[in-house]
């Protein structure tokens, strides 16, 4: 099973490892892709404060995020599992899960960002700021630049099971499951279920949203469960107590849509 993850913009304040070792991250073949937008993004950092900031969407209380970026390369590191600090990766807890429920997610967790590519959560990264939305000046808009380099690593990262991915749309624009593997993607989605006036009205909560799939994400690893596609994964996920509904690609080669509906918002 390959989980894929958007990062968070909410980061660990700082790294407390060594620098940064390029060669060392998981996916190699994105190695030279890292390399030009690390180039980049530190460039604009530490060449125009301001044009950075409008690059990167920054706020002004936001500012100091800047100087995050210009020190990329010599900046403590950590775990990418304890760099992202979100609300998906608040309620996914990897800390405290026990160690074999850890070494799966070492393996099966694969978060997509706008610097990276792609890194697993055991790979070392120093804090930073720059989503897949961004558009730098040389390489253009990341969603699009990040599609050449991922679609030539990610069909052998994918294996040979299921997909799981909970990605936001601004990161599945940089790869879409094809062909074989589209087949064993499953999209997921969690809707709030509320009755108003006798009557099921459904709703996206985002923050809801991202604290499921965190809680997810966990149960599947703390149950060592390793679905082989789609429709497994709807009969694991009833059997932890999810309530799930599941829509079957009308042809072969198409990801499978579910939907986790939930009735309580925490």
């Amino acid at each position: 099973m390959l989980v894929l993850l958007p990062p968070s913009e909410g980061k660990a304040a700082s790294g407390r490892g060594a620098p940064l070792k390029p060669e060392s991250l998981s996916l190699p073949g994105l190695a030279r892709a890292r390399e030009a937008v690390l180039d980049e993004l530190v460039g604009l950092c530490e060449a125009d404060e301001e044009k950075a900031r409008a690059v990167l969407g920054l706020s002004e209380g936001l500012r100091g995020e800047i100087a995050k970026n210009v020190v990329l390369r010599t900046a403590g590191t950590r775990p990418a599992g304890e760099i992202y600090t979100g609300v998906l990766y608040d309620a996914l807890d990897l800390a405290s899960l026990d160690t074999a429920a850890r070494r799966r997610a070492g393996k099966s967790l694969l978060v997509f960002s706008g610097l990276w590519g792609a890194v697993r959560v055991g790979d070392r990264i120093p804090p930073y700021r720059c989503s897949m939305g961004v558009k730098l000046p040389g390489l253009g808009a990341l969603g699009a630049y990040w599609r050449a380099p991922m679609a030539e690593v990610m069909p052998e990262a994918s294996g040979d099971g299921l997909v799981l991915d909970l990605r936001s749309s601004a990161y599945t624009a940089a790869w879409k499951p094809k062909g074989e593997v589209a087949g064993r993607t499953a999209n997921v989605r969690v809707l709030h279920s509320q009755m108003v006036d006798g009557v099921e009205k459904r709703s996206v909560v985002s923050h809801f949203n991202k604290a499921t799939k965190g809680r997810m994400v966990r149960d599947l690893l703390r149950a060592g469960a390793q679905p082989k596609g789609p429709a497994e994964l709807v009969d694991v996920l009833r059997e932890l107590g999810y309530a799930v509904e599941a829509e079957t690609p009308e042809r072969a080669g198409r990801p499978w849509a579910l939907d986790v509906i939930v009735t309580e918002i925490h």
